[in-house]
């Protein structure tokens, strides 16, 4: 008998933030551990949905490349609709476009919008941020 075929998800939104096993350089496949990810574009194919997302990371927050923009506790209702429970930044400049399904994404712990990869959103307060890192990571100087 076949292996059953990877669980899909409900389709996201752009602005949605996903738990997902961002692929990592030099490696083939899914990477060996959830993190947050940024939906930038979210669409289609072969009518499955699949989702271009920007890595994040909790780690060296305080330093800042051209196309990153950090979500922290200091953005109030901001961080608390992230979902995020440490301050993290995301890379506008590495993004990938990914099945969304159980191969890429993942249930986060404790579930916050059921049995989806949704962490939370990009709060509308933070547009202009993540606009500003689209930008510079399609200018790099």
């Amino acid at each position: 008998m076949a292996a059953p075929g990877p669980r899909w998800f409900p389709a996201p939104r752009a602005g949605d933030i996903v738990w997902c096993r961002f692929p990592q350089r030099g490696v083939a496949g899914a990477g060996p551990k959830p993190r947050p990810a940024l939906v930038v574009r979210a669409g289609e194919s072969g009518g499955r949905p699949v989702a271009e997302v920007a890595y994040g990371t909790s780690q060296k927050v305080d330093l800042l490349y051209a196309g990153e923009f950090v979500i922290a506790p200091g953005d109030g209702a901001a961080f608390a609709a992230s979902g995020l429970s440490y301050p993290t930044k995301f890379d506008l400049g590495e993004t990938f476009e990914l099945d969304f399904n159980d191969i890429w994404f993942s249930v986060p712990p404790g579930a916050p919008h059921g049995q989806t990869p949704k962490l939370g959103i990009l709060h509308p307060s933070l547009m202009r941020r993540a606009e500003a890192a689209a930008r510079a990571a399609k200018n790099p100087r």
